[in-house]
Protein backbone atom coordinates (compact mmCIF):
# COMPACT_ATOMS: atom_id res chain seq x y z
CA UNK A 1 0.00 0.00 0.00
CA UNK A 2 1.65 3.62 -0.90
CA UNK A 3 2.47 5.53 2.06
CA UNK A 4 0.83 9.24 2.23
CA UNK A 5 2.35 12.01 2.21
CA UNK A 6 1.87 12.66 5.53
CA UNK A 7 3.77 9.61 6.44
CA UNK A 8 6.59 10.40 3.65
CA UNK A 9 6.98 14.40 4.44
CA UNK A 10 9.92 15.69 6.55
CA UNK A 11 7.82 16.18 10.39
CA UNK A 12 9.08 20.11 10.24
CA UNK A 13 7.75 20.54 6.62
CA UNK A 14 4.19 19.29 7.80
CA UNK A 15 4.20 21.46 10.43
CA UNK A 16 4.72 24.73 8.71
CA UNK A 17 2.27 26.51 6.28
CA UNK A 18 3.28 27.40 2.98
CA UNK A 19 3.53 31.65 1.90
CA UNK A 20 0.27 32.62 1.35
CA UNK A 21 -0.32 35.62 -1.31
CA UNK A 22 -4.06 36.89 -0.38
CA UNK A 23 -6.69 37.26 -3.81
CA UNK A 24 -6.26 40.83 -5.05
CA UNK A 25 -8.54 41.30 -8.07
CA UNK A 26 -10.29 44.53 -8.51
CA UNK A 27 -8.84 45.42 -5.17
CA UNK A 28 -7.28 48.84 -4.24
CA UNK A 29 -3.61 46.75 -3.65
CA UNK A 30 -1.88 47.81 -0.46
CA UNK A 31 -0.31 44.71 0.86
CA UNK A 32 3.22 43.31 -0.84
CA UNK A 33 5.39 46.38 -0.83
CA UNK A 34 5.06 47.05 -5.00
CA UNK A 35 5.56 50.10 -7.13
CA UNK A 36 2.07 51.15 -7.98
CA UNK A 37 3.42 53.01 -10.88
CA UNK A 38 3.91 51.24 -14.07
CA UNK A 39 5.87 52.25 -16.97
CA UNK A 40 5.81 55.24 -19.09
CA UNK A 41 3.32 54.30 -22.09
CA UNK A 42 6.43 54.99 -24.15
CA UNK A 43 8.56 53.04 -22.41
CA UNK A 44 6.65 50.21 -22.64
CA UNK A 45 5.99 50.32 -26.24
CA UNK A 46 9.98 50.08 -26.32
CA UNK A 47 10.49 47.07 -23.85
CA UNK A 48 7.33 45.00 -26.09
CA UNK A 49 10.08 45.81 -29.05
CA UNK A 50 13.14 44.66 -27.14
CA UNK A 51 11.26 41.34 -25.95
CA UNK A 52 9.89 40.85 -29.11
CA UNK A 53 13.14 39.95 -30.24
CA UNK A 54 14.46 37.66 -27.31
CA UNK A 55 15.65 34.74 -28.20
CA UNK A 56 13.23 32.47 -25.76
CA UNK A 57 13.79 29.43 -27.82
CA UNK A 58 17.09 29.43 -26.37
CA UNK A 59 18.46 28.84 -23.01
CA UNK A 60 19.45 32.15 -21.02
CA UNK A 61 23.24 33.12 -20.37
CA UNK A 62 23.40 31.04 -17.63
CA UNK A 63 25.03 33.62 -14.69
CA UNK A 64 23.36 36.85 -16.63
CA UNK A 65 26.94 38.30 -17.27
CA UNK A 66 25.91 41.26 -19.35
CA UNK A 67 23.03 42.55 -16.51
CA UNK A 68 25.56 41.51 -13.67
CA UNK A 69 28.45 44.32 -14.75
CA UNK A 70 25.13 46.65 -16.25
CA UNK A 71 23.99 46.33 -12.38
CA UNK A 72 27.72 46.73 -10.81
CA UNK A 73 27.96 49.94 -12.71
CA UNK A 74 24.11 51.22 -11.32
CA UNK A 75 23.85 50.21 -8.31
CA UNK A 76 27.58 51.23 -7.55
CA UNK A 77 29.08 47.88 -6.17
CA UNK A 78 32.57 48.57 -5.11
CA UNK A 79 35.27 46.83 -7.43
CA UNK A 80 36.98 43.56 -6.63
CA UNK A 81 32.91 42.78 -5.86
CA UNK A 82 31.09 39.19 -8.01
CA UNK A 83 27.41 39.42 -8.21
CA UNK A 84 24.79 36.38 -8.27
CA UNK A 85 21.53 37.19 -9.92
CA UNK A 86 18.25 35.03 -8.64
CA UNK A 87 15.09 34.54 -9.20
CA UNK A 88 13.65 37.45 -6.74
CA UNK A 89 15.88 37.15 -3.49
CA UNK A 90 13.85 34.53 -2.14
CA UNK A 91 15.64 32.15 -4.65
CA UNK A 92 19.31 34.13 -3.22
CA UNK A 93 18.32 33.04 0.59
CA UNK A 94 17.47 29.76 -0.71
CA UNK A 95 20.71 29.50 -2.36
CA UNK A 96 22.99 30.69 0.56
CA UNK A 97 21.08 28.14 3.06
CA UNK A 98 21.51 25.62 1.48
CA UNK A 99 25.11 26.22 0.67
CA UNK A 100 25.67 26.72 4.84
CA UNK A 101 23.40 24.01 5.55
CA UNK A 102 25.84 22.06 7.87
CA UNK A 103 23.95 19.43 10.27
CA UNK A 104 23.10 21.48 13.69
CA UNK A 105 23.93 25.27 11.94
CA UNK A 106 22.23 27.89 12.76
CA UNK A 107 20.56 30.81 11.53
CA UNK A 108 19.75 33.96 13.36
CA UNK A 109 18.24 36.58 12.39
CA UNK A 110 16.50 39.85 14.23
CA UNK A 111 12.85 38.79 15.15
CA UNK A 112 10.58 39.75 13.99
CA UNK A 113 10.97 39.83 10.44
CA UNK A 114 10.89 38.77 7.04
CA UNK A 115 9.32 34.89 7.20
CA UNK A 116 11.34 33.85 4.49
CA UNK A 117 15.13 33.92 6.34
CA UNK A 118 13.05 31.26 9.31
CA UNK A 119 11.24 29.05 6.57
CA UNK A 120 14.58 28.59 4.13
CA UNK A 121 16.46 27.59 7.52
CA UNK A 122 13.67 24.71 8.40
CA UNK A 123 13.99 23.69 4.61
CA UNK A 124 17.52 23.66 4.67
CA UNK A 125 17.85 21.66 8.24
CA UNK A 126 18.97 24.27 10.08
CA UNK A 127 18.24 25.28 13.47
CA UNK A 128 16.61 29.01 13.31
CA UNK A 129 17.11 31.82 15.66
CA UNK A 130 15.38 34.45 16.12
CA UNK A 131 16.91 37.34 18.84
CA UNK A 132 13.48 39.67 20.24
CA UNK A 133 13.73 43.47 18.82
CA UNK A 134 12.83 45.95 21.47
CA UNK A 135 8.93 46.49 22.00
CA UNK A 136 9.27 49.42 19.29
CA UNK A 137 10.87 47.33 17.17
CA UNK A 138 14.53 48.30 17.63
CA UNK A 139 17.32 46.49 17.24
CA UNK A 140 18.56 44.76 20.42
CA UNK A 141 22.03 45.43 19.79
CA UNK A 142 23.60 43.65 23.05
CA UNK A 143 21.10 40.61 22.93
CA UNK A 144 21.99 40.23 19.67
CA UNK A 145 25.88 40.08 20.26
CA UNK A 146 25.19 37.75 23.14
CA UNK A 147 22.92 35.41 21.24
CA UNK A 148 25.70 35.25 18.28
CA UNK A 149 28.45 34.12 20.53
CA UNK A 150 26.26 31.58 22.30
CA UNK A 151 24.89 30.40 18.95
CA UNK A 152 27.46 30.68 17.00
CA UNK A 153 25.62 31.05 13.84
CA UNK A 154 26.68 30.05 10.00
CA UNK A 155 24.85 32.91 8.61
CA UNK A 156 22.88 36.32 9.99
CA UNK A 157 19.72 37.71 8.02
CA UNK A 158 19.31 41.23 8.62
CA UNK A 159 16.58 43.45 6.98
CA UNK A 160 17.69 46.55 5.94
CA UNK A 161 15.07 48.01 6.49
CA UNK A 162 13.35 45.61 8.03
CA UNK A 163 10.11 44.15 7.15
CA UNK A 164 7.48 43.92 8.02
CA UNK A 165 8.36 46.57 10.73
CA UNK A 166 10.10 49.34 8.64
CA UNK A 167 12.74 50.02 11.20
CA UNK A 168 16.14 51.33 9.85
CA UNK A 169 18.66 49.61 12.49
CA UNK A 170 21.47 51.88 13.56
CA UNK A 171 24.27 51.40 11.45
CA UNK A 172 26.83 51.65 14.30
CA UNK A 173 24.80 48.03 15.55
CA UNK A 174 25.14 46.62 11.95
CA UNK A 175 28.78 47.00 12.37
CA UNK A 176 29.15 45.53 15.61
CA UNK A 177 27.30 42.35 14.73
CA UNK A 178 29.59 42.00 12.12
CA UNK A 179 32.14 41.80 14.09
CA UNK A 180 30.43 39.56 16.37
CA UNK A 181 30.26 36.75 14.39
CA UNK A 182 32.51 34.53 12.73
CA UNK A 183 29.81 33.32 10.20
CA UNK A 184 28.64 35.03 7.56
CA UNK A 185 26.30 37.93 7.11
CA UNK A 186 23.20 38.80 4.79
CA UNK A 187 21.98 42.41 4.59
CA UNK A 188 18.77 42.36 2.59
CA UNK A 189 18.34 45.98 1.38
CA UNK A 190 15.31 45.23 -0.68
CA UNK A 191 14.00 48.94 0.35
CA UNK A 192 17.45 50.83 -0.53
CA UNK A 193 15.87 52.88 -2.51
CA UNK A 194 13.48 54.24 -0.08
CA UNK A 195 15.57 54.40 2.76
CA UNK A 196 18.06 55.62 1.32
CA UNK A 197 20.90 54.22 3.40
CA UNK A 198 23.00 51.25 1.99
CA UNK A 199 26.11 49.20 3.30
CA UNK A 200 27.20 48.54 -0.40
CA UNK A 201 30.02 50.89 -0.46
CA UNK A 202 31.62 48.99 2.58
CA UNK A 203 31.49 45.46 1.36
CA UNK A 204 35.43 45.28 1.14
CA UNK A 205 35.43 46.37 4.44
CA UNK A 206 33.94 43.33 5.73
CA UNK A 207 34.89 40.00 4.67
CA UNK A 208 32.14 38.25 6.20
CA UNK A 209 29.29 40.50 4.74
CA UNK A 210 27.49 40.35 1.39
CA UNK A 211 24.80 42.78 0.31
CA UNK A 212 20.81 41.51 -1.22
CA UNK A 213 18.66 43.01 -3.10
CA UNK A 214 15.67 42.60 -5.42
CA UNK A 215 14.24 45.22 -8.51
CA UNK A 216 10.86 44.33 -7.17
CA UNK A 217 10.67 47.29 -4.94
CA UNK A 218 11.93 49.63 -7.57
CA UNK A 219 8.79 48.96 -9.64
CA UNK A 220 9.52 45.60 -11.52
CA UNK A 221 8.34 43.12 -9.06
CA UNK A 222 6.53 40.88 -12.30
CA UNK A 223 10.29 39.95 -14.17
CA UNK A 224 11.49 38.29 -10.42
CA UNK A 225 14.69 39.87 -10.10
CA UNK A 226 17.57 39.83 -7.42
CA UNK A 227 21.10 40.03 -6.87
CA UNK A 228 23.76 39.50 -4.28
CA UNK A 229 27.16 41.18 -3.99
CA UNK A 230 29.95 40.00 -2.26
CA UNK A 231 33.98 38.93 -2.34
CA UNK A 232 34.36 36.39 -5.75
CA UNK A 233 34.83 33.36 -3.12
CA UNK A 234 30.90 33.55 -1.60
CA UNK A 235 29.82 33.81 -4.70
CA UNK A 236 31.87 31.09 -6.07
CA UNK A 237 30.47 28.65 -3.68
CA UNK A 238 26.67 30.03 -3.60
CA UNK A 239 27.18 29.68 -7.99
CA UNK A 240 27.69 26.24 -6.84
CA UNK A 241 24.29 26.07 -5.47
CA UNK A 242 22.30 27.84 -8.05
CA UNK A 243 19.79 26.25 -10.45
CA UNK A 244 21.15 27.00 -13.76
CA UNK A 245 19.49 29.48 -16.16
CA UNK A 246 17.32 30.54 -12.96
CA UNK A 247 16.81 34.21 -14.44
CA UNK A 248 14.40 33.98 -17.74
CA UNK A 249 15.75 35.31 -21.26
CA UNK A 250 12.58 37.83 -20.40
CA UNK A 251 13.95 38.89 -17.24
CA UNK A 252 17.62 39.29 -17.95
CA UNK A 253 16.33 41.67 -21.40
CA UNK A 254 13.62 43.23 -19.14
CA UNK A 255 16.38 44.24 -16.77
CA UNK A 256 18.77 45.49 -18.75
CA UNK A 257 16.42 47.45 -20.69
CA UNK A 258 15.02 49.41 -17.70
CA UNK A 259 17.74 49.85 -16.10
CA UNK A 260 19.66 51.37 -18.78
CA UNK A 261 16.30 54.10 -17.87
CA UNK A 262 17.13 53.69 -14.16
CA UNK A 263 16.38 57.69 -13.52
CA UNK A 264 12.83 56.78 -14.62
CA UNK A 265 12.47 54.25 -11.35
CA UNK A 266 14.73 56.50 -9.20
CA UNK A 267 11.70 59.18 -9.92
CA UNK A 268 8.97 56.89 -9.18
CA UNK A 269 10.91 55.75 -5.82
CA UNK A 270 11.22 60.21 -4.96
CA UNK A 271 7.50 60.21 -5.30
CA UNK A 272 6.85 57.36 -3.21
CA UNK A 273 9.21 58.99 -0.54
CA UNK A 274 6.71 62.18 -0.94
CA UNK A 275 4.04 60.66 -0.76
CA UNK A 276 4.90 58.40 2.71
CA UNK A 277 5.03 61.43 4.66
CA UNK A 278 1.70 62.38 3.75
CA UNK A 279 0.34 59.07 4.31
CA UNK A 280 2.38 59.32 7.84
CA UNK A 281 0.25 62.23 8.90
CA UNK A 282 -3.14 60.72 7.46
CA UNK A 283 -2.24 57.36 9.76
CA UNK A 284 -0.74 58.80 12.94
CA UNK A 285 -4.26 61.10 12.94
CA UNK A 286 -6.42 58.26 13.01
CA UNK A 287 -7.88 57.62 16.42
CA UNK A 288 -6.43 54.17 17.68
CA UNK A 289 -4.16 53.62 15.36
CA UNK A 290 -0.65 52.90 16.73
CA UNK A 291 1.68 54.03 14.06
CA UNK A 292 5.73 52.45 13.75
CA UNK A 293 8.30 54.29 12.30
CA UNK A 294 9.05 53.27 8.74
CA UNK A 295 12.08 53.68 6.30
CA UNK A 296 10.71 51.46 3.52
CA UNK A 297 7.44 51.93 1.70
CA UNK A 298 5.41 50.73 3.89
CA UNK A 299 3.99 51.42 7.54
CA UNK A 300 3.31 48.94 10.34
CA UNK A 301 0.53 49.80 12.36
CA UNK A 302 -1.33 48.76 15.13
CA UNK A 303 -5.03 49.06 15.97
CA UNK A 304 -7.58 47.75 18.28
CA UNK A 305 -9.08 44.90 16.12
CA UNK A 306 -6.55 44.07 13.37
CA UNK A 307 -9.00 41.14 12.06
CA UNK A 308 -12.27 43.33 12.36
CA UNK A 309 -9.77 46.47 10.61
CA UNK A 310 -8.93 44.26 7.88
CA UNK A 311 -12.33 42.51 7.20
CA UNK A 312 -13.59 45.82 6.72
CA UNK A 313 -11.09 47.13 4.84
CA UNK A 314 -11.28 44.60 2.68
CA UNK A 315 -15.21 45.15 2.27
CA UNK A 316 -14.82 48.63 0.99
CA UNK A 317 -12.48 47.18 -1.91
CA UNK A 318 -8.85 47.73 0.17
CA UNK A 319 -6.27 45.20 0.50
CA UNK A 320 -3.56 45.30 3.26
CA UNK A 321 -1.57 42.82 4.82
CA UNK A 322 -3.05 41.64 8.36
CA UNK A 323 0.16 40.89 10.56
CA UNK A 324 -2.20 39.29 13.66
CA UNK A 325 -1.42 35.75 14.78
CA UNK A 326 1.71 35.73 12.50
CA UNK A 327 4.00 36.43 15.68
CA UNK A 328 3.12 37.86 19.35
CA UNK A 329 4.88 41.24 18.73
CA UNK A 330 2.24 41.64 15.83
CA UNK A 331 -0.82 41.37 17.55
CA UNK A 332 -3.26 43.32 16.01
CA UNK A 333 -0.61 44.90 13.53
CA UNK A 334 -1.64 45.67 9.62
CA UNK A 335 1.17 46.41 6.99
CA UNK A 336 -0.06 49.28 4.68
CA UNK A 337 2.15 49.87 1.63
CA UNK A 338 2.46 53.14 0.33
CA UNK A 339 0.35 53.83 -2.55
CA UNK A 340 -0.46 56.47 -5.22
CA UNK A 341 -1.92 59.72 -3.91
CA UNK A 342 -5.67 58.41 -5.06
CA UNK A 343 -4.59 54.94 -3.10
CA UNK A 344 -3.76 56.57 -0.17
CA UNK A 345 -7.31 58.74 0.28
CA UNK A 346 -8.99 55.61 -0.80
CA UNK A 347 -6.74 53.78 2.47
CA UNK A 348 -7.39 56.69 4.95
CA UNK A 349 -11.38 57.09 4.08
CA UNK A 350 -11.53 53.49 4.39
CA UNK A 351 -9.55 53.03 7.88
CA UNK A 352 -11.37 56.01 9.24
CA UNK A 353 -14.99 53.79 8.43
CA UNK A 354 -13.29 50.40 9.68
CA UNK A 355 -11.61 51.72 13.17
Amino acid sequence: MPKKPDQLVRPEILAIKAYHVAESEGMVKLDAMENPYRLPPEMRAELASVLAEAEINRYPEPTGKKLRELLAARMGVPAGMELLLGNGSDDLIQIVTLALARPGAVVMYPDPTFVMYKMNAVLAGMKPVGVPTRADFSLDRDAFVSAVREHKPAVIFIAYPNNPTGALFDADDIVAIIRATDGLVVLDEAYHVFAQKTFMRRLAEFPNLVVMRTVSKLGLAGIRLGYLAGLPEWVREFNKVRQAYNVSVLTQAAAIYVLGKLDVLEEQAGVIRDERTVLREGLASLPGVTLYPSAANFFLTRVPDALQCFEALKAQGVLVRNFHGAHPALANCLRITVGTPDENRILLSAMREAL
